[in-house]
């Protein structure tokens, strides 16, 4: 179980083998620990001594992030006992071999899944430009065997995604004033949508990544740096186009975000827009974002328009500063980022039905087979 605090002078507090969600004298939530795999606590949010030592016991997952949803850390339970595997880990870090053969591997899986979300828009949308993009990353692909370092597999990765969201506007049924991805701070409302849910999927792969009791730190595709989970970020990669892309689409397609759903935020903006309750239940049928393509998906789960709207520039959300999710709008994110890991799908290699959330703990542990030798290759999850 996933939760989620937000409420801004909230308290957490042990009592008896619960924890409490409390403000002032109210009671919010009752946290049962036994049920719990990670906590995300977002802003001014207190955590009592008793409960920090009751989430260490349990060995749950506790994420910190600024209210906007950067993340900051994590509280760090006791540490995988498995040190041969870690050691394994880090002198794998050294064969040249295996490193280009893993990062040829999440990168395939990256573009391949790009490729698909594009010829899905081309076909829901009739638009020629993601259908020649598509073509282009898949041409990427058939060369990427060919690369002989690790710098030229990311030099791949590199030309595929600035096909990729050359061509990702097209997907949205209005102009939403995003031409380019733009990470710090999000100029627009798609980047803030994206980079918080890329912040979410980092979290969740991380999770994965400490079940398989691997080290999140040393990577193939993305190299080692000071703090950085570079194995966290591999294995996120082939998870991006099929949870956190086709998930904008569908948040902005299907108006579950709206205009007035994004603040600019200005020095003299402190006024955030009241909540606003919507229902997000048909968001996961948005044929782009379904595991497997049917290609006849009917009228009913299609998208509203087939067409792009010309909005005038004067009434786009953009701005050099930093656009933020509304409290009302950002828990309809947390609300269908949870609802679409837990869509499920039959995935061939394990041979029964995953959610995503499974998904991404299957990923790890067939990495985690890679590194122990029981597997010869990493083979990603792809899109159908």
């Amino acid at each position: 179980m996933i939760v989620y605090i937000r409420s801004q002078g909230a308290r957490v507090i042990k009592e008896g083998r619960h924890l409490l969600v409390k403000k002032g004298g109210d009671t919010y939530h009752t946290l049962f620990t036994y049920k719990l795999s990670q906590i995300l606590v977002y802003g001014n949010v207190e955590i009592t001594h008793k409960a920090l030592a009751q989430i260490l016991r349990h060995g749950i997952d506790m994420v910190f992030l600024t209210f906007n949803g950067r993340y900051l850390g994590r509280l760090a339970s006791q540490e995988p006992r498995n040190v041969y595997l870690r050691r394994r880990q880090w002198r794998l870090l050294d064969d040249e071999d295996f490193c280009l053969k893993s990062a040829k591997s999440f990168v395939s899986g990256k573009l391949s899944n790009m490729a698909t979300v594009l010829m899905r828009i081309k076909r829901t949308k009739g638009v020629q430009t993601a259908g020649s993009r598509a073509r282009e990353i898949m041409d990427i692909l058939k060369i990427l065997d060919s690369a002989e370092s690790v710098n030229s597999v990311r030099g791949y990765e590199g030309r595929g995604s600035a096909l990729y969201f050359d061509a990702f506007p097209k997907g949205f049924v209005d102009d939403w004033g995003f031409t380019r991805r733009v990470r710090r701070p999000p100029t627009d409302p798609v980047n803030s949508v994206l980079s918080l849910l890329y912040t979410f999927l980092m979290n969740r792969v991380y999770a994965a990544v400490r079940v398989a009791g691997l080290d999140p730190y040393p990577g193939s595709l993305h190299s080692i740096d000071y703090g950085r989970y570079s194995l966290v970020l591999d294995l996120m990669e082939e998870f991006r186009p099929i949870i956190a892309d086709t998930l904008t689409l569908s948040l902005f397609n299907l108006k579950i975000l709206k205009k007035d759903d994004f603040t600019v935020d200005k020095p003299e903006d402190d006024v955030q827009e009241a909540p606003k309750e919507d229902n997000i239940e048909y968001i996961l049928k948005d044929p782009i974002g379904l595991m497997s393509d049917t290609g006849n998906a009917p009228d009913v789960i299609d998208l509203p328009e087939q067409r792009m709207t010309e909005t005038p520039v004067q009434e786009v959300l953009t701005a050099k500063y930093p656009v933020r999710l509304t409290p009302g709008a950002f828990s309809r994110v947390i609300d269908a980022f949870e609802k679409k890991l837990t869509t499920e799908f039959f995935y061939p290699p394990a041979d029964r039905k995953l959610t995503y959330a499974d998904a991404l703990i299957y990923q790890a542990g067939h990495f985690r087979k890679v590194i122990e030798g029981e597997a010869d290759m990493y083979q990603p999850m792809l899109l159908k």
